[in-house]
């Protein structure tokens, strides 16, 4: 553990420290609370870090210098500041760093240059996060927590030092579309997509029925085969008898040999029933029911011919 020359309990409550660099992570727009804050103090706590406990905000700056208000004689707490910057042992090149997780429900005010170009800046009210690598500078206020000596550090304002850029989750960067004459109305935000459980079932082919990945013959309606047969029946009376009377009954009979609407299979029934549909197809030599060397499509092992499972 670090050792520090300025303790907590020496700093004044009330003082401001300035203290500038690049951003290299923030979440300054929302509060950090609920479940990602839980997540958020596993963490802290695996690395061997002091957990939050309490909904807060947070900002890391690399290449992080204290703007000393009178740099021959610096006060405590901007000492108390300095001296925890840190160096990350996985990006040397970033060189110090300095982290704050400012407790509290309130969000640090944010400044950005204002349009006009004349040195002045402006609240930014976008709502969005701070895109990473801006130039910018923290401004620290110290104060005493109630019935605790030691003195705290909140992350009062955020103030840019150029064009705010915003963190995109991903996408990509509005200030480069822009360069490509590419200028998008309004802030384009992700859109989450729908989650398969709420989605409307897709329905499945008449003609075909879908049993662990593969793909069968549904059976047809009990009734489809007398229906095919009957235009058979009807004309067989004409070919054979010369009076045309003979075969007037015809339509009649096929009406009354027409059967009652089958009953839905049961699972054990559509089980057998394929089955013997594979059996039939395997001994015909269909690839549905032999088996082969490798698969043709990622040769894995005829063992694994049983389904397709979809991952994610």
């Amino acid at each position: 553990m670090a050792s520090y020359s300025i303790s907590a309990r020496k700093i004044t409550e009330g003082k401001n420290v300035f203290i500038r660099g690049k951003l290299g992570f923030a979440v300054l727009a929302r509060l950090i609370e609920g479940a990602e804050l839980v997540a958020s103090d596993q963490r802290k706590t695996q690395n061997g870090m002091s957990p939050v406990g309490k909904p807060h905000t947070t900002a890391t700056i690399t290449h992080a210098e204290v703007q000393f208000a009178d740099p021959s004689n610096p006060t405590l707490e901007e000492q108390f500041v300095s001296e925890r910057r840190y160096d990350s042992p996985k990006r040397p090149e970033t060189g110090p760093n300095y982290s704050i997780d400012s407790k509290g429900s309130t969000l640090p005010v944010i400044a950005i240059p204002s349009p006009k170009g004349d040195g002045t800046y402006d609240q930014d009210e976008s709502g969005q996060e701070l895109a990473q690598g801006l130039d910018v500078t923290l401004v620290l206020r110290t104060y005493k927590p109630k019935n605790f000596e030691n003195r705290g550090l909140a992350l009062e304002q955020v103030i840019v030092h150029e064009a705010p850029r915003y963190y995109n989750a991903g996408g990509i960067d509005q200030a480069e579309l822009a360069a490509r004459g590419i200028v998008l109305n309004g802030t384009p935000r992700p859109v989450q997509a729908t989650p398969a459980s709420a989605a409307p079932a897709a329905a499945v082919p008449v003609a075909t029925e879908v049993e662990d990945g593969l793909s069968f013959p549904a059976p047809q309606p009990a009734s489809a085969p007398v229906a095919a047969q009957a235009p058979v029946q009807a004309q067989a009376p004409a070919t054979a008898v010369a009076a045309p009377v003979a075969a007037a009954p015809a339509p009649v009979a096929v009406a009354a040999a027409a059967p009652a609407p089958a009953q839905q299979e049961t699972l054990e029934q559509k089980l057998v029933r394929l089955e013997a549909e594979n059996a039939s197809l395997k001994d015909a030599g269909s690839a549905v029911g032999s088996p082969v060397a490798t698969d043709p499509w990622n040769g894995s092992d005829p063992a694994q011919q049983a389904g397709i499972t979809y991952q994610g």
